[in-house]
């Protein structure tokens, strides 16, 4: 017989009961308020480890701002992918709603021509504009910033003369190329100053705090900048009891408190421990002994799904970094005693350091100290027997 399970864990999948987050959804609601208003508002930044629910959030901040009549856009980041023609498509898109419209035709070819001019700047190549050599070498520029600056600006300026607000929700934003990062940070800034209904909902890993400060020092003051963490016992509570409720099923106090010391609060660890236990107990009432009997299954699930893929993405220099980071014991840890535990000096790891925090699997904490960004990761790196093997070497 079909059991309907609520949890679901997954990369961004909306939970049956988002835990937690509610006075940043409040916030930035108020924010969209102003969006609509044509009042400058900050954008915002939401930084956090795997498996927080970063991406959740934001998802569920773009539904309420289309609710208020908010041009809306989601991109995602990719290593391999760039943000510049995505931009530009996602600003196209934006030109088709307000043409749709007879009387706002005539505000679209102003932008049209900044988006023709960003994309051959950032690829002469490109053929998305079908133009002759005379019109390409007008529209070539080779000004990154400005080009992203002027369909910024244009397209901020259709949008106030539409009352078409415009938000970008960017996701992953640490992978990011450093120079287009402040290329949108410069854009960004100049429309903020000339009042247009701009702004970003961004997400990433810790890491790109220290991104934005160093490609522009103003950054902090265009950006309110918020983290996303494990929730709190309360908040946790309420992520494991409230979907199974719909379906009459409650859990013991004491079969909460083992789910809560077993996932350590993390929104996608609860979901997915909360699945597994929901899947295999046949009461209505969920006892300590449902949880603690699926607490392999659920480590397995881990290891085999969210830790691997990040693991198998590390070189063999990567995984011996990463070894002797788990070794050290207490987390984050010092760049000198990960060094010490591969028998080498500082300077000549830092290549690999580097590598693992592009590859979005450490982050600089402090001054010198590193962590990972998947919650747990230790854990697991003790549980594989390369591991084990390598600290008996």
């Amino acid at each position: 017989m079909f059991k309907i399970n609520p949890y679901r864990p997954g990369a961004g999948l909306m939970p049956g009961y988002i835990a937690g987050r509610d006075e940043d959804i409040q916030n930035v609601e108020q924010m969209f308020e102003a969006l609509t208003l044509n009042i400058p508002t900050q954008s915002i930044i939401f930084s956090g480890l795997r498996g927080v629910g970063k991406t959740v959030l934001i998802n569920k901040l773009q539904s309420i701002a289309e609710e208020k009549g908010i041009f809306c856009k989601h991109i995602e980041i990719e290593e391999r992918n760039d943000f510049i023609s995505q931009i530009a498509e996602c600003s196209q898109a934006f030109l088709r709603t307000v043409s749709a419209k007879e009387k706002f035709k005539h505000l679209v070819q102003k932008p049209l021509d900044a988006i023709k001019s960003l994309m051959i700047s950032f690829n002469p190549n490109d053929n998305t504009f079908s133009l002759s050599l005379q019109d390409r070498e007008l529209y070539l520029s080779s000004n990154l910033t400005q080009s992203l600056t002027d369909v910024f600006t244009t397209i901020g300026e259709t949008a106030q003369k539409t009352d078409t607000p415009i938000c970008f929700f960017i996701d992953e934003i640490q992978y990011m190329k450093q120079n287009q990062l402040g290329s949108l940070i410069a854009a960004l800034h100049r429309t903020n100053q000339l009042g247009y209904p701009v702004m970003v909902v961004g997400a990433g890993l810790p890491k790109i705090y220290k991104m934005l400060s160093d490609e522009k020092s103003y950054s902090e003051r265009l950006f309110l900048y918020k983290q996303v963490d494990s929730l709190t016992y309360d908040q946790s509570k309420k992520a494991i009891a409230e979907p199974a409720k719909k379906f009459h099923v409650s859990y013991t106090e004491d079969a909460v408190a083992k789910i809560i010391d077993v996932t350590k609060g993390y929104p996608f660890f609860i979901q997915q421990l909360c699945q597994i236990v929901y899947k295999k107990t046949d009461s209505d009432k969920i006892e300590i002994s449902n949880v603690e009997s699926c607490i392999s299954d659920f480590l397995k699930t881990l290891d085999e799904g969210f830790f691997k893929s990040r693991y198998e993405r590390c070189a063999q220099t990567d995984k011996k970094f990463v070894f002797a980071m788990v070794k050290c014991g207490g987390l984050p840890c010092t760049i000198s005693n990960v060094a010490k535990n591969l028998h080498k000096n500082v300077n000549s790891i830092s290549t690999t350091r580097a590598q693992l925090i592009n590859k979005g699997i450490i982050y600089p904490v402090r001054y010198k100290e590193l962590d990972f960004t998947v919650p747990e990761f230790a854990g697991y790196i003790q549980r594989l027997d390369e591991y084990r093997q390598w600290c008996e070497s």
